[in-house]
């Protein structure tokens, strides 16, 4: 039995779906930004609704298989530290209390299930033993480490940031950063030829670049005509979008 399962796990369905997985994870964090994008572009200063939030935190959720799949520890960290953060921001936008009760305990409990298996698992294929003896070299890891650094960056900011305003805000600080760390990440996903997280950094790259343009038009405005609707530097998230 033990020998089929084995089989199964490391058949080509196993790692298309693995691929699947992380693919439908960039697929719906791109649609987020596609979002707030569109409302940007929209009110012509920057807005994220609460749907943005909401959206990345079942995207982290999937992210987070995909890399214990493919054994990735940079990926892994990255995800989990993001998990809270989106969960924290839902929080502050007062919409976490609004979301189901078994949506909210899901949410809890899977990084615990999921990483409590993955610890205790002695399959080759998923399990703590087999991301330690992972063949990713020094450099690339270190590489990836920091680009996966930089870009939490922006959240822990965001999430200092907002906890002084008392409500959720992107400032442009938020942006800059993003920026610098999905290059990094970029390079780390063309050496370790990770399609799926090229492809969620290369469309991430262009809207950061956008946001930061338009954030400096408003800093531009405001500076003409004090009473321009944004205060500089500051994006506001205005809770009664609710994402709808």
């Amino acid at each position: 039995m033990s020998s089929l399962l084995s089989s199964a796990l490391n058949s080509p369905v196993a790692h298309i779906i693995t691929l699947l997985i992380g693919l439908t994870a960039q697929l719906l964090f791109s649609s987020r930004i596609v979002v707030q994008w569109v409302q940007s572009e929209r009110a012509r200063r920057v807005l994220v609704p609460t749907l943005f939030w909401q959206i990345s935190l079942v995207s982290s959720w999937l992210m987070i298989v995909y890399a214990l799949l493919r054994h990735d520890p940079v990926i892994l960290g990255a995800q989990l530290i993001s998990y809270a953060i989106y969960i924290r921001n839902l929080q502050l936008l007062g919409q976490w209390q609004q979301l189901p009760g078994w949506f909210r305990g899901g949410a809890y409990g899977f990084p615990l299930l999921v990483l409590a298996s993955f610890v205790l698992s002695r399959h080759e294929l998923f399990s703590l033993r087999a991301m330690l003896a992972g063949r990713i070299p020094g450099g690339w890891l270190v590489l990836g480490a920091v680009g996966q650094a930089v870009f939490l960056l922006r959240f822990v900011y965001q999430w200092l940031y907002s906890e002084r305003k008392g409500e959720s805000v992107l400032p442009l600080g938020f942006w800059v950063v993003s920026l610098a760390g999905s290059l990094l990440i970029l390079v780390y996903a063309v050496l370790r030829r990770d399609v799926v997280v090229l492809i969620g950094n290369v469309f991430g790259t262009v809207v950061y670049a956008r946001n930061i343009v338009l954030l400096r038009r408003e800093k531009a405005a405001e500076a003409v005509a004090p009473g321009y609707p944004s205060a500089a530097g500051k994006v506001k998230l205005p809770v009664h979008n609710g994402g709808h």
